[in-house]
């Protein structure tokens, strides 16, 4: 009787809760291979993790708003999400020339925040900037090569330019990991922060293309993927800020930031489950 009441008396909390529960089983059974049928170009699993992930999206609230506009904003962003579902790992089916257009999409950002790390150095202190700089050092190969198999694969989303895609995704996850733990090192407490927290903004933006690339991956693909991931998110999750994630996946995808914390949060359980 209990369970009933507490149901009767918080109805959005139960329904939340009930709709995590959805999305958690719906992606450990796409994991698994389980469909339980066909539902349009996607599954029926996935369609119902998706569902539930909107219906999610629409009893958020966004912290920085009003009371009075939170109705509206969680409206907006759930269809904000519900465009965003379409593109990511959560739904399969994805089409490989829209994902590659949001690949590419993403790369200014990337490319704005690869800047900001090579200018960190000059906010640490003189003991530290080599630490950061050792650290970060490949960040500008790696963009730039990683932009240049984006516009490939948009011009042409083939296997083979898909593959070369998938390779340096993963390289440039393993280059931003590494650069966690090793700036992790640094003892000043204000040094270590830029750090992190300019190593993070490269980071967040390199976890969402690598969901896109997840996205038109086959299961063996993504096996391999993972396979040659060998710092795995878990390490390095103590030193990343979800709340700083969401706010750039926020802020490019032009919704609220309460949708781009399940957002986020709904990526990294996707690549932990895959391995990564």
């Amino acid at each position: 009787m209990k369970l009933i009441s507490n149901i009767w008396n918080h109805p959005k909390t139960s329904a939340a809760g009930l709709m995590i529960a959805i999305i958690s089983i719906s992606g450990v059974l796409s994991q698994q291979g389980i469909t339980l049928g066909s539902a349009g170009t996607g599954t029926v699993v996935a369609l119902a993790g998706s569902l539930a992930t909107a219906l999610l999206g629409l009893l958020a609230k966004d912290p920085g708003q009003s009371q009075s506009s939170t109705g509206t904003t969680a409206k907006l962003g759930v269809w904000a999400l519900i465009a965003l579902l379409l593109p990511l790992p959560f739904v399969s089916g994805c089409s490989g020339t829209a994902v590659a257009q949001d690949i590419v999409n993403w790369t200014p950002a990337l490319q704005s925040a690869v800047v900001t790390v090579d200018s960190t150095a000059a906010l640490l202190a003189p003991a530290d900037a080599p630490i950061f700089a050792a650290a970060t050092v490949g960040f500008d190969a790696a963009s730039n090569v990683l932009v240049a198999q984006a516009k490939a694969y948009l011009a042409n989303p083939s296997a083979g330019v898909l593959a070369q895609l998938q390779s340096q995704i993963v390289i440039f996850q393993q280059q931003v990991n590494g650069a966690l733990l090793q700036s992790a090192r640094i003892v000043d407490s204000a040094s270590q922060a830029h750090a992190l927290a300019a190593i993070q903004g490269v980071g967040t933006i390199v976890s969402a293309i690598l969901a896109l690339v997840q996205s038109v991956s086959s299961k063996v693909a993504v096996a391999q993927m993972a396979a040659q991931s060998s710092i795995k998110l878990a390490q390095v999750r103590a030193y990343t800020n979800d709340g700083k994630a969401a706010e750039i996946v926020a802020g490019h995808y032009g919704e609220p930031v309460g949708v781009a914390r399940m957002q986020v949060a709904l990526v990294e359980r996707n690549e932990e489950l895959a391995g990564f």
